[in-house]
């Protein structure tokens, strides 16, 4: 199954001259695994320190501003669901797209959504947001960096976490020589084996943890 990011947008983005996220449906209900169970709620307050192989990244989170999202997030962060993952999808001035772990059994295991947030902040650029597909309550564990002011995005649903707020410089530093190529269920299917392979220089993600950890 492809993992979803945002289908409502392609069709936009041809109409207006520019790249947007792709997406295809998410799972079937009957289809969707057990969601692990969650163990810690999200704090009000948290930062996650991306090392990755352009330089450090900052996240901040406000959870109130999308709290199931940002609950998703923090969950992944401390199952270090993101290590190892590539930056698989790099459009300049629009987004850089990751959240397909290295680990297909890792992938499978969160392949679980959650329902929608509102919207309360704008796709401002290095927002952190979850991909989504067009249906509604179709988010799982991909994720964008908006490389620039997305507010298009706004309207379609698609609700900011978070926050880059330091090492901006180095997102913008992430290969996009492949631009949209890698193939998501191949991903899926086959993980960082599948994009070693065939997309050798795409950037990654090392580790990311919570700041206390």
């Amino acid at each position: 199954m492809r993992l979803p990011l945002l289908g409502a947008v392609i069709a936009i983005a041809l109409l207006a001259g520019c790249a947007g996220p792709s997406v295809t449906p998410g799972p079937s209900p009957a289809a969707t695994p057990v969601a692990p169970a969650v163990v810690e709620q999200a704090p009000a307050h948290f930062t996650v320190d991306f090392d990755t192989s352009t330089g450090p990244v900052v996240v901040a989170i406000e959870t109130k501003d999308a709290p199931i999202g940002a609950q998703r997030f923090y969950e992944l962060v401390k199952a270090h669901y993101f290590d190892g993952a590539r930056f698989f999808r790099v459009v300049p001035g629009f987004v850089v797209q990751f959240g397909i772990a290295g680990d297909p059994a890792l992938t499978k295991k969160w392949d679980v959504a959650i329902k929608d947030d509102p919207v309360t902040k704008r796709n401002a650029r290095g927002t952190v947001v979850f991909a989504a597909t067009d249906q509604p309550n179709s988010r799982t564990t991909q994720l964008f960096i908006n490389l620039g002011p997305n507010g298009r995005l706004d309207s379609l649903g698609f609700a900011p976490i978070g926050q880059v707020v330091s090492g901006m410089e180095n997102v913008d530093k992430i290969d996009s020589e492949y631009g949209e190529a890698p193939d998501q269920d191949k991903i899926t299917d086959k993980g960082n084996e599948y994009l070693q392979s065939e997309f050798p220089k795409l950037d990654y993600i090392k580790t990311a943890r919570l700041k206390s950890e």
